[in-house]
Formats: C-alpha cells, sequence, structure tokens
C-alpha cells in the first residue's frame, strides 16, 4: 500500500533536515507523472491562469475553474500531497464562503489549500480553516494576488528591517496554524534567516537553495510554456520543440496521404 505524504510527513521533513519538492500540475496525466516521479507536494497553481489558460494575470480564473482542474489532478496523485491555491476573491469577502470555497477543494479531492497574505482577516480565515479539519499552506513575499498593490513583480525582503517584517508575518501564519509557507522573490539570506526562525517548513519560489523546499511551475520545468521564463526557474525539458515537431509530423503525414498507414486502419 502506497504511503500518502499528509501534514505530518511534511513537518518530519522540516524536522529531520530534509529536502522536499513541490510542482504545479493542471490535468491528471502530468499530476500522474509527477507523482511516479516521487514528487511529494503537487500544486494546483493558480499560475494556471497564464500557462493553461492563456491569461494576463492570476486574476482572472475563478473558484469554478479551479475546481475543475482540483478534480483532475487529485485523479491522477496516488502518493503526493495535492494542494489548490485558492484564486483572487476566493477567500476574501468573508470567512463564511472562504470556508465552503476551500471546503469544495477538499471535496475534490484536494490535500490542502494555498491561500495568500498575513492580514488579520486572513489570519482569522486560516483558523477557522484549520478548525475544520482543512490543511492550510500560506504564503508570504511576492503575493502575485496582490501584484497591483505591491506595483509590480518587485523583490521582496531586500532589507534587514524588510525581512524582519516578513518574518514577523510568518510567526503569525504559523501561529494561526499553517503547516508550510511559500516564500516568493525572496533573496536567499533573507530566506535562510526566515527559515532559521521558523517552526513550520518555507518552500522558496525564487527564495534560493536553503528553505525546506523548493517549488517551480512545471511548464518551466518541462520547458512548455514559452511566453515567460523567470530567473529562478530551470528549465529541465524542451517540450515545446517536441510538441511542435511531433504536431509538425502530423500534419506532412496528413497531408502527404502517409497517415493513416495500413496498420492504422480497420
Amino acid at each position: 500500500m502506497i504511503k500518502k505524504v499528509t501534514v505530518k510527513t511534511i513537518q518530519n521533513y522540516k524536522d529531520n533536515g530534509e529536502k522536499f519538492s513541490v510542482l504545479t500540475a493542471y490535468d491528471y496525466s502530468t499530476a500522474k507523472y509527477i507523482d511516479e516521479a516521487g514528487v511529494d507536494i503537487v500544486l494546483i497553481g493558480d499560475s494556471l491562469a497564464m500557462v493553461a489558460l492563456g491569461y494576463e494575470t492570476t486574476h482572472s480564473i475563478d473558484v469554478d475553474e479551479m475546481e475543475i482542474f482540483t478534480k483532475a489532478v487529485a485523479r491522477g496523485v496516488e502518493r503526493a500531497m495535492v494542494v489548490t491555491d485558492m484564486p483572487f476573491l476566493s477567500y476574501h469577502t468573508d470567512i463564511k464562503s472562504a470556508v465552503e470555497n476551500c471546503g469544495n477543494m477538499i471535496r475534490y479531492g484536494a490535500t490542502a489549500v494555498k491561500i495568500e497574505g498575513y492580514s488579520s482577516y486572513i489570519l482569522s480565515v486560516i483558523e477557522r480553516l484549520v478548525e475544520s479539519g482543512i490543511p492550510v499552506m500560506g504564503h508570504l513575499g511576492f503575493t502575485p494576488q496582490f501584484l497591483n498593490t505591491l506595483g509590480g513583480y518587485r523583490i521582496q525582503g531586500k532589507t534587514q528591517e524588510a525581512t524582519d517584517e516578513i518574518l514577523s508575518q510568518a510567526k503569525k501564519l504559523e501561529k494561526a496554524g499553517v503547516f508550510s509557507i511559500v516564500l516568493e522573490m525572496v533573496p536567499e539570506d533573507s530566506a535562510k534567516y526566515i527559515t532559521e526562525n521558523l517552526k513550520v517548513p518555507t518552500i522558496a519560489c525564487g527564495a534560493g537553495k536553503y528553505c525546506d523546499a523548493q517549488v517551480l511551475v512545471s511548464d518551466d520545468v518541462f520547458g512548455k510554456y514559452s511566453d515567460f521564463k523567470p530567473k529562478f526557474a530551470r528549465k529541465y525539458g524542451d517540450m515545446k520543440s517536441l510538441i511542435l515537431d511531433c504536431a509538425k509530423r502530423f500534419n506532412d503525414d496528413v497531408k502527404n496521404g502517409n497517415f493513416p498507414s495500413k496498420e492504422e486502419v480497420f
């Protein structure tokens, strides 16, 4: 029987000084392969708004769309923890709707949800979710859903004062009950300092090697999404070229009469 990755598993990684991995997935087959590869957390990131749906920002995706992708990904995963990124305004209106929206993701197969921010309201939401049996992953540093108020894609925590502020925010999240915290676009030394002063694991998204885990968008890792490549993303494959090559060869074979062959018809 496959031993599933749980909140306890993630905390044990931290306590034992072991690194763990996080990759995004948006469909059944990709989630299945990522899970088989041994990745510990599969994140249905709201990044799918751009890489899968073609929106300009993550603001455009809604709860109904995230529900569809959560169902698909959850069906493909056997071992990894499945975390759904709660979309813009899906938990900001009131605590009741926040719990309902997050609870639906658990109902559809997610193990936990991820929400951004640290305001007193967000802390109240986290506490209520945890009380309801819904594990929460926090997100600090650069928070994409606050893109407009942050004034663009800006590195966070560049000074000691700013780093101390993020640590203070992280400690509040920790107290509210999160099981882990994503640190996005934070200088490596700052992320190291924050990580060393927290009990819960940190997950780096462009925050250096000293966090407890690393997360990347799978389309960046596979070389599938080419509109934009973050500095912190590493390209392990070239799916764009593979897809272009396969599609071109199919197109040529159809037009040249080489497909289907005798073996490919009834």
